[in-house]
């Protein structure tokens, strides 16, 4: 059931991701959701955690083989969990303190689930409000397809999309172009570096993990 869910929670960001390019007003703004800024400072902040907490893992960025930057994948999973909370928050889904300890303890515990975040691209500070906003789109999902079938889950899937297509991420355009095709062949989220660079690339004595889920 975990592996469904996470696969339907992919594929409805991949869906309801939208690309524009900022204005004036949103001078200093990574990225927009639904008028709430990601400001640059923001997500140069969450850069900066999340590769410390990399190096207290004593992982290498190579080691995951992102296909992205660093901070480019950082703010992409910022972006959509704001997103992810604000469509399912305006649908009346709520999410206790107690359910997000539920799901976590149903990963493998506290470590297990640091390390899944870090796999993800979710600095630690975020990590629990990461993994609400993915109980909440999960909980619209299920709300919307009225049952835990395959059939159920599409419909809740592709009603869910449309909400979150009705509120697109607007993306600041110095940090990359996203990726509107992604696909097996191109799984990049962004399909230039913009400001960020290129991801690191892997080091003769890196030895990668299970891909990461982008």
């Amino acid at each position: 059931m975990k592996s469904t869910r996470i696969r339907v929670i992919l594929a409805v960001a991949a869906a309801g991701v939208a690309l524009t390019a900022c204005s004036p007003n949103q001078a200093g703004a990574a990225a927009v959701v639904g008028g709430e800024r990601i400001s640059s400072g923001e997500l140069d902040r969450n850069v900066r955690e999340y590769e410390a907490a990399l190096a207290k893992a004593n992982v290498s960025a190579s080691q995951l083989q992102f296909q992205d930057s660093i901070p480019q994948l950082v703010l992409f999973q910022m972006a959509n969990a704001k997103q992810h909370a604000q469509v399912a928050a305006s649908k009346g889904i709520t999410v206790t303190e107690g359910e997000i300890d539920q799901v976590i303890a149903g990963q493998g515990g506290q470590e297990k689930f640091e390390q899944q975040m870090l796999q993800q691209a979710v600095a630690p500070s975020n990590a629990r409000e990461f993994m609400k906003s993915q109980v909440m789109i999960s909980k619209l999902i299920a709300k919307y397809g009225g049952g835990t079938d395959e059939a159920a889950i599409q419909r809740g899937q592709a009603q869910a999309i449309k909400d979150l297509q009705a509120l697109p991420i607007t993306w600041n355009p110095r940090y990359g172009k996203l990726n509107e095709e992604r696909s097996e062949q191109q799984p990049s989220v962004f399909v230039d570096a913009g400001r960020f660079g290129a991801p690191a690339a892997p080091g003769p004595a890196d030895a990668p993990p299970a891909p990461p889920q982008q």
